[in-house]
């Protein structure tokens, strides 16, 4: 009688072995080391008691003890096998994001990159007993949403609603021209980035009203142009000193001040299948419970002013 063997799937390899000519000038073509000698990011510290008693009220000490130890040392495991060795080795996370979200060829280092932030990022802001919003912060995040209760619906509503893994996000839009900024929610898939520099947002103004007459407008456009195409930083040529992000003309910048992990690794644990009342909702609903606020209010830095209705 036929019996079905049970196959271990093997370790996977990031890369494929390239001939030496183009091995050495990329990281992503060779096989990564199983084991890295040396961690150029380790793990953040998070508050002692969540490890001995896990996020009270939303997360079990073994659902925390996968969803942020055994999974964020996975993702900077990996995030340091990819960047040994290379011209990122002494880079920050968020550098690395930045640098590589719109590369093709840096996929493997932006995923890992952008995973590790966003998890931390929502980790980071959780509380171990309740802290009330405070009263600056209540009132301009009404000012945007109408209530809080708005907001809390619309970021539970938004992460029920996500087909597939990611992030829910609290976000203070800041318009280049003038200053002014709103809040809004957005939502990333898998390792998304909220970062403005990531991918290019909705502009205020168009690229063919910013842009001047003649030659010198030319030259602009096909700049504004690469960058569409090519990332944040635009396409990179070989010796060429990489410049700093430059937002569209006109563009919005996008700060990140909260956000939801929906990846079910995290709640399926404690809360099952998603169900009318349990599930990802539950979890979305409890998780609102036990935000730090404070941690909100320090990201949001309220010193711009709002944008008018």
């Amino acid at each position: 009688m036929f019996r079905p063997r049970l196959r271990l799937p093997r370790a996977p390899q990031i890369g494929l072995t390239a001939p030496s000519s183009s091995s050495s000038s990329s990281p992503f073509l060779r096989p990564l080391p199983l084991t890295c000698s040396r961690g150029a990011h380790n793990m953040p510290k998070l508050r002692e008691e969540f490890s001995k008693d896990g996020v009270p009220g939303l997360l079990s000490k073994n659902a925390f003890s996968i969803s942020w130890h055994e999974y964020q040392q996975s993702i900077l495991n990996g995030l340091n096998q990819v960047i040994d060795g290379t011209e990122w080795e002494n880079k920050d996370i968020k550098h690395i994001i930045l640098n590589s979200a719109r590369q093709p060829e840096s996929a493997v280092l932006f995923n890992y990159a952008s995973m590790a932030h966003n998890n931390h990022f929502f980790f980071e802001q959780l509380a171990y007993k309740p802290v009330e919003m405070p009263a600056d912060l209540e009132l301009v995040l009404t000012q945007s949403f109408g209530s809080i209760e708005t907001l809390r619906n619309q970021m539970i509503l938004t992460a029920r609603s996500m087909f597939g893994p990611g992030f829910v996000w609290l976000v203070k839009v800041t318009n280049q021209v003038g200053r002014t900024h709103t809040f809004k929610v957005l939502a990333t898939y898998h390792a998304g980035s909220p970062y403005s520099g990531a991918h290019w947002r909705r502009q205020e103004v168009e690229i063919p009203s910013a842009i001047k007459n003649g030659d010198d407008g030319i030259d602009e456009g096909r700049k504004y142009l690469a960058n569409s195409a090519y990332g944040s930083g635009g396409r990179k040529t070989p010796g060429e000193v990489k410049k700093p992000y430059a937002p569209a003309p006109g563009g919005t910048d996008v700060t990140p001040l909260l956000c939801l992990n929906t990846w079910e690794h995290v709640w399926i644990m404690d809360y099952g299948v998603d169900s009318t009342e349990g599930g990802l909702k539950q979890y979305a609903q409890e998780w609102w419970k036990v935000i730090d606020w404070e941690k909100v209010r320090n990201h949001a830095r309220l010193h711009t002013k709002p944008m008018q209705a």
